[in-house]
């Protein structure tokens, strides 16, 4: 009987510390969402307030008009130099080179030696062609330098002259035996052969004008061969064309070369032609005269100036593009065809565009917007650019030209923010301490009401 209570009473304390342990794990199970909820409830609170407080703050920001400028417009262009004019200079007379009097690179003008040939036997050429002139001309009874071209008239050469001395005589002749023939004076045998003699005086003096008429004929064709041979032996000294600089010289001196050889090539350095394609869409714009402004890379950023010459008339259906050409001063000589060149064409010059500071222009996906300020309220506002010029932007859409931007701070504004103007040179940092110092105190006040929240933790500890 006593064991059974002892053994009794071990299993009523058992199951009284088991309740007893139940008991505080329930209670623990409680406070702690409880608490929880407490601290959230504190910080939600202290988020509130500051947001409550900086909405309430406005932001002091910088602000600029709309502003104007003058804006240059162009047309871009990418081309390449080119000579004006080159010329494959060839030898027209053929021989042994004795001289060549250039090299690469060369300046020369207009009838500048470049190569000389062998010159004897075109001089002996040319000798035989004068003595086969001046025996035809002798024929035709011309005196002189070989110089004076024109031939006596026919009746004042010796074979019609003759001939018509001798047609003349054996007319008198005959009409003296057909008067005494008719007088009866004389037989008729001297009349008939007085009239044969007359017949053959004037065919020999129609044969004298025909002889005369050949032998000019002649003249002119031996006149020809000489002024043939006087230019091959003038030929035998290769001379320059145009005035440019030597890019080729292939021959030697001591080599044979036929006639027709190419002896140099020669470029026109002074103007050069900056060629290039222009879209369709400028085809009204583009007219002659216009200035063109372009940079090579041998050069870096040093700017040469041309001017529009020539304009296609049609335009390459594959590129969509017409050819225009501008002349390009090269007195320096810096500049050489074949250079590859990008710039710009001039077309004409706006006034009194509307332009806004690169700082008041706010870019968000692509879209850029301005923040215009009215009343002190932020406006956000797209805008179209056009072109840039130093920190300006053309502005094309999107204002009127009246309004006031905000320069700085644009990350921090929306539409419908406050703002407060900065004064000229009034720096944004003596405005940011003012601000700085309020919030500062609002973090101590904030910061002291979450140090009595926390406070109250430790007192549902103690009453645990």
């Amino acid at each position: 009987m006593i064991l059974g209570e002892t053994i009794f009473i071990k299993r009523q304390k058992t199951k009284n510390f088991v309740t007893v342990a139940r008991g505080r794990q329930s209670w623990g199970q409680a406070v702690v969402p409880l608490l929880v909820a407490a601290l959230l409830a504190g910080g939600c609170g202290k988020s509130a307030d500051q947001r409550q407080g900086r909405g309430a703050q406005s932001v002091a920001v910088h602000t600029t008009p709309v502003l104007r400028m003058s804006v240059q417009r162009q047309i871009d262009l990418a081309g390449t130099l080119l000579s004006p004019d080159q010329a494959r200079i060839s030898a027209e007379s053929g021989g042994v080179v004795r001289q060549v009097l250039v090299e690469i690179g060369s300046e020369v003008n207009v009838g500048t030696p470049l190569v000389r040939l062998e010159t004897r036997e075109l001089a002996l050429a040319l000798e035989r062609a004068e003595a086969v002139l001046r025996q035809t001309r002798a024929q035709l009874g011309m005196r002189g330098p070989l110089s004076a071209s024109e031939p006596p008239p026919d009746e004042e050469t010796a074979t019609v002259k003759t001939a018509t001395a001798n047609r003349e005589d054996a007319r008198a002749t005959y009409e003296r035996a057909k008067v005494l023939s008719d007088r009866g004076m004389t037989s008729t045998e001297v009349k008939q052969l007085a009239e044969t003699k007359y017949k053959v005086a004037e065919a020999a003096y129609e044969a004298a004008l025909d002889s005369v008429h050949a032998t000019k004929a002649l003249l002119q064709d031996r006149r020809a061969a000489y002024d043939l041979a006087a230019k091959a032996l003038a030929d035998a000294v290769v001379k320059a064309p145009i005035a440019g600089v030597v890019s080729e010289r292939p021959v030697q001196v001591g080599e044979y070369i036929p006639t027709r050889t190419q002896v140099a090539t020669i470029v026109q350095m002074d103007p050069l032609k900056l060629r290039t394609g222009v879209q369709e869409r400028h085809a009204g714009i583009v007219t002659p005269g216009l200035a063109a402004q372009f940079r090579v890379e041998s050069f870096g950023d040093r700017v040469f100036n041309g001017k529009v010459a020539y304009i296609s008339p049609s335009l390459d259906q594959t590129m969509r593009t017409f050819t225009v050409e501008a002349l390009v001063d090269n007195k320096e000589r810096l500049l050489k065809p074949g250079f590859f060149a990008k710039g710009v064409i001039l077309t004409k010059l706006d006034e009194n565009v509307m332009a806004v500071p690169d700082a008041a222009v706010s870019v968000l996906a692509g879209v850029p917007s301005v923040y215009v300020v009215n009343n002190g309220t932020i406006t956000q506002t797209s805008v179209t650019l056009g072109v840039r010029q130093g920190n300006l932007w053309e502005i094309t859409q999107g204002l009127k030209g009246d309004e006031v931007l905000a320069t700085s701070r644009l990350n921090e504004l929306a539409t419908g923010v406050g703002v407060r103007v900065l004064k000229p040179g009034e720096s944004e940092s003596d405005a940011a301490a003012g601000g700085g110092r309020g919030g500062e105190g609002a973090g101590r006040r904030g910061g002291g009401a979450g140090r009595g929240q926390r406070g109250t933790a430790p007192q549902g500890g103690g009453g645990r």
